[in-house]
């Protein structure tokens, strides 16, 4: 089955970098758009960045510039590099997929950014 495990939160000062991973299994890696979302305390959740089975990536305005979105088919992973964290970008990150109208997503990593 469809599984997406996502590693490499934890605290950082405002400022800082992290690289967020996520390993996928269960269905074919190559062929599939995969996302990062966030969920801020108190907040919905919030797509943040995208990328297509052909590289393409989108992101959302308060990110875009900071983060980048990269994947890797021949590990079947997905990466988030964060720089220039900021303390608003403080949430629960989340690996995600879509099949048909079925979303997949992780149990999420959680990211804090103060000082």
């Amino acid at each position: 089955q469809v599984q997406l495990v996502e590693s490499g939160g934890g605290l950082v000062q405002p400022g800082g970098s992290l690289r967020l991973s996520c390993t996928a299994s269960g269905f074919t890696f190559s062929t599939q758009t995969m996302s990062w979302h966030r969920r801020a305390p108190g907040q919905q959740r919030e797509l943040i960045a995208l990328i297509t089975s052909g590289g393409g990536t989108k992101y959302a305005d308060s990110v875009k510039g900071r983060f980048t979105i990269s994947r890797d088919n021949a590990k079947n992973m997905v990466y988030l590099q964060m720089n220039s964290l900021k303390p608003e970008d403080t949430a629960d990150y989340y690996c995600w997929t879509i099949f048909g109208e079925t979303p997949y997503l992780g149990r999420g990593t959680q990211v804090t950014v103060s000082s």
